[in-house]
């Protein structure tokens, strides 16, 4: 049975030492960047409570279900990503959640905290008439893949490289499908990535996100970085 109502997906990664987030880990240290990786998370998950239509946690290992099942009061779905660079695994997730019926389809990662509900809304908006909507990230990523009908191959796109935007908004267009760019955004990806970041936080009084802001002006980071307090 179609489900009317977009579905939220979250592309995460269980938060634990030495895994994920190694670019900040490398000038920041293994701890603070834990800590960053964590409040990143619990950004995407706030986002997540109050989504009106279903919720989807995409993790990245099969040992981490049950951590994922216990991350969100509400109902929602936990599935398990697959083998493969990210093209595949966003295909092979978007094909299953077909198949169970969900026809508009939103994902996320775990690190762009300043997405905002006028991002979503306009993303949600913009899904009724057009196939595929996205939001560029300032390095040439993207922070909002969304989606109505199925993504085309994925698979060869240059992901984490500066020219994704402009290679999938091509991949879309040789499958005949409109594309709708809404409001850009960006990730947190170095630590030069955190003063940008603390200045977005400044005045967002949503919860989870002054937690990240009252942990950066903690964080004891190098010169280079110092200022953004």
């Amino acid at each position: 049975m179609p489900i009317d109502t977009a579905t939220l997906v979250i592309f995460c990664k269980r938060p634990t030492h030495y895994q994920g987030k190694q670019r900040l880990a490398a000038t920041m240290g293994a701890e603070s960047a834990f800590a960053v990786a964590k409040a990143l998370l619990l950004c995407a998950l706030e986002d997540a409570k109050i989504w009106q239509g279903q919720v989807v946690i995409a993790i990245s290992n099969k040992q981490d279900a049950i951590w994922a099942h216990k991350l969100l009061e509400r109902r929602h779905i936990v599935i398990v990503q697959p083998e493969g660079n990210l093209g595949d695994r966003i295909n092979s997730i978007d094909k299953q959640l077909r198949t169970l019926g969900h026809e508009k389809l939103l994902f996320i990662g775990s690190d762009a905290p300043m997405l905002t509900s006028a991002h979503y809304a306009s993303a949600l908006c913009s899904l009724e008439h057009k196939d595929i909507v996205l939001s560029c990230a300032s390095d040439g990523g993207v922070v909002i893949m969304a989606n109505s009908c199925p993504w085309p191959d994925l698979h060869k796109l240059p992901w984490s490289t500066d020219a994704l935007a402009h290679s999938l908004e091509h991949c879309c267009y040789q499958a005949e499908l409109e594309v709708k760019y809404i409001k850009d955004g960006y990730d947190i990806d170095t630590e030069e990535d955190l003063p940008r970041l603390v200045k977005s936080l400044a005045s967002d009084t949503r919860p989870a996100r002054q937690q990240l802001l009252n942990l950066l002006q903690q964080i004891s980071l190098p010169t280079k970085s110092q200022g953004y307090a």
